[in-house]
């Protein structure tokens, strides 16, 4: 068991420095670990849980999230994650699986054509926050991520956020598609609470170190940094899917 918490550690500090749950770190490294990717989603999103939470406190306290525009967000996100369960119920593993793969390649793309700078006015529409937390949450939280891979480079590449603003957004967004989702897969019996509840409090101090150094460093340096984790995610799990 002591693996998990050392997993923990590390989904924490990259949930923490890019403004993700965690889910595309998690769920690919266990499925390294032999999990089933139904067990490895609910062992995620307890973990999302926990980081997300503590996270967005730590950005809050930073100035950081604008938490009016980040409830709009997360309402539907949790509204949408709430059929989590049933659908990870009903789909099978390989289809999951490649939904994972289809996810995280449409973001790297619109993440990557995105510009550093905006010329144009910021769109923060609250019903178009609420339909786009929706969508997400329901998509995402069924293939273990929280909704950060894909919320980030919509508010950035379609709605003109900030980079740094949209991260924290997409982190607090996560503690409300999390939370629906744990419910829902609870309720689905779809949790390994022993290796969940090991990996969500390890990662906690990983989440505060990582947290501390988004901070610090500069949005154009943050952006390639997540572009390559992202492009090394979509490889890794690439390689694991298509091996089995």
């Amino acid at each position: 068991m002591f693996e998990f918490g050392i997993i923990g550690i590390f989904t924490g500090f990259f949930s923490g420095f890019f403004g993700i749950g965690g889910g595309t770190i998690l769920v690919p490294t266990l499925l390294y670990f032999h999990l089933s990717i139904k067990t490895a989603i609910g062992i995620s999103v307890t973990q999302m849980m926990f980081s997300s939470l503590f996270g967005s406190f730590l950005n809050y306290k930073k100035g950081l999230l604008k938490i009016d525009e980040g409830v709009f967000l997360g309402i539907g996100g949790a509204i949408g994650a709430s059929l989590s369960g049933i659908i990870v119920s009903i789909v099978n593993d390989k289809f999951l699986s490649y939904l994972f793969l289809f996810i995280l390649f449409l973001s790297i793309l619109k993440f990557f054509y995105s510009p550093d700078k905006k010329n144009k006015e910021e769109i923060n529409d609250k019903l178009i926050l609420f339909f786009i937390g929706f969508f997400v949450g329901m998509i995402a939280i069924s293939v273990g991520v929280g909704g950060a891979v894909m919320i980030t480079p919509i508010l950035v590449g379609l709605l003109n956020y900030d980079l740094k603003k949209a991260v924290s957004l997409s982190l607090f967004f996560v503690v409300f598609s999390s939370t629906s989702g744990f419910i829902s897969l609870s309720f689905n019996n779809l949790i390994d609470y022993q290796k969940a509840i090991l990996v969500a409090i390890f990662s906690l101090i990983g989440t505060f170190i990582g947290i501390k150094l988004y901070h610090k460093i500069n949005s154009k340096s943050h952006k390639k940094q997540l572009l390559l984790w992202y492009i090394f995610i979509f490889i890794l799990t690439s390689i694991k899917i298509i091996g089995d």
